[in-house]
């Protein structure tokens, strides 16, 4: 557990840094301009999928690393593969961002406002390349045990983001913000690059696509962008149905959503911190260990910042919003939305340990099926329950997750040690260069 603890705070620094980057842009755009801060939010509103969904596919690789801990350099291979496949998904995100102003010209977005994008879409595109370009770094990093080296390219990319941003948007508006971006990616990304390099003891080189074990690859990592961008959309329907509650309902709703981000960096990190642990365990009993640590320590970090924000309330929330009624309409809701919470973030480390099982096919079904019935229920429930019933649907809706990947997890590893043919012969493994290292010598 300690040294789980240990793994997670450098992943958690890391990603609250980044989220403190992207404060400070929104912060300078809303004092630059009100039109400038609505094409940001227009374009913003798909760079956060694409690049969620980038993100998303590029942690798949994780269990197909961690395996390599003893003998780094024999990952170079696996690297590879998730470099061609990143750039993939990483085009697909592209394009979609770079199309943001025919999007929102069709869709009816204000002529002022689009025209107020400038470069911007297409700067962020560049960005999402030069993201994708890293192979999933991050992500190796951690699955290779050097998660304390994540820290310093997010810290990079903030600290560029947040302070070309306050320099360049008063002369340049959005363009500015594009600049910004793309030279923080740029430096994020060599800086990733060297600490991958140092990790791994030498160069990755380049090499020929090796097809089938690209689509191994994929069969894993696609489906887990899937599941992100399933929650990203039911989570906006969510949003869109507490809309039509009333202006105070409203605003607490949005409170507790920002809330429920900070939250959830807890529950992300300590999960992204466990899945080598998972995946690099030969039987049943040793996967089940590391899982169940991980779930612990994730719904115990949550109830330590739900204690915090019980403890502060008031407090807290007057950073937030300077209603009154607003703030009463939030800590009236608070101890629903940290229910809502400790499921989802059970319920997002039971999905992290399916990935690490290579079975993220398994945790996009799950999901499906339990924010699918929450798209069914947002509308209806809002109409009748309003907030407080749209956060009750949330908590079911997670509840009902912890229960389908908690036995899914159990499940699949239960098949640990135990390949079986079809006919249900049980044969010794055969190697496979796409997911298991070579034996070290003196290793069987």
């Amino acid at each position: 557990m300690i040294a789980l603890l240990r793994a997670a705070v450098p992943l958690f620094l890391a990603m609250i840094t980044g989220q403190l980057g992207s404060l400070v842009v929104t912060s300078v755009l809303g004092n630059h301009a009100t039109v400038t801060l609505a094409a940001f939010a227009v374009v913003t509103a798909v760079l956060n999928p694409a690049s969620t969904a980038v993100q998303g596919s590029l942690r798949g690789l994780g269990p197909f690393v961690a395996p390599y801990r003893d003998d780094p350099a024999a990952a170079v291979p696996v690297i590879r593969d998730a470099r061609w496949l990143s750039m993939t998904t990483g085009l697909v995100g592209a394009t979609a961002v770079a199309c943001v102003p025919l999007l929102a010209g069709a869709t009816g977005v204000p002529g002022e406002v689009v025209a107020e994008m400038g470069a911007l879409p297409y700067l962020l595109a560049v960005y999402l390349l030069v993201f994708a370009s890293t192979g999933g770094a991050t992500t190796i990093l951690v699955a290779l045990g050097r998660g304390g080296s994540v820290m310093w390219p997010t810290l990079s990319f903030a600290a560029l983001l947040g302070g070309l941003s306050a320099v360049l948007v008063p002369a340049l508006g959005l363009t500015g913000v594009g600049v910004a971006w793309v030279t923080a990616g740029v430096v994020s990304a060599v800086v990733a690059a060297l600490s991958l390099r140092r990790a791994l003891g030498r160069a990755i080189g380049q090499a020929r696509p090796r097809i089938r074990e690209i689509i191994t690859l994929a069969k894993v990592s696609i489906p887990l962008a899937g599941t992100v961008l399933i929650k990203f959309a039911v989570l906006g329907v969510v949003t869109l149905a507490a809309s039509t509650t009333g202006t105070r309902d409203t605003a607490a709703h949005a409170v507790l959503t920002t809330l429920t981000g900070f939250i959830m960096v807890t529950s992300l990190s300590i999960a992204s911190a466990a899945l080598p642990d998972v995946a690099r365990a030969t039987d049943t009993a040793g996967a089940r260990r590391a899982h169940r640590g991980a779930v612990l320590l994730a719904i115990t970090g949550t109830l330590v910042v739900a204690g915090l924000l019980l403890g502060f309330g008031e407090n807290l929330l007057v950073l937030f919003s300077d209603d009154a009624a607003v703030r009463d309409r939030v800590l009236g809701l608070l101890p629903l939305m940290l229910l809502a919470s400790a499921l989802d973030a059970a319920q997002a480390v039971q999905g992290t340990g399916l990935t690490a099982l290579k079975r993220s096919s398994s945790s996009l079904m799950f999901l499906a099926i339990g924010y699918g019935l929450l798209l069914l229920a947002a509308v209806p429930v809002a109409g009748t329950w309003g907030v407080t019933g749209l956060w009750a649907a949330m908590a079911v809706a997670n509840g009902l997750l912890v229960v389908l990947q908690g036995t899914g997890f159990r499940r699949h590893s239960a098949k640990l040690g135990e390949p079986r043919t079809p006919a249900g012969t049980v044969h010794p493994p055969t190697p496979d260069t796409c997911t298991k290292p070579p034996a070290a010598p003196g290793r069987s």
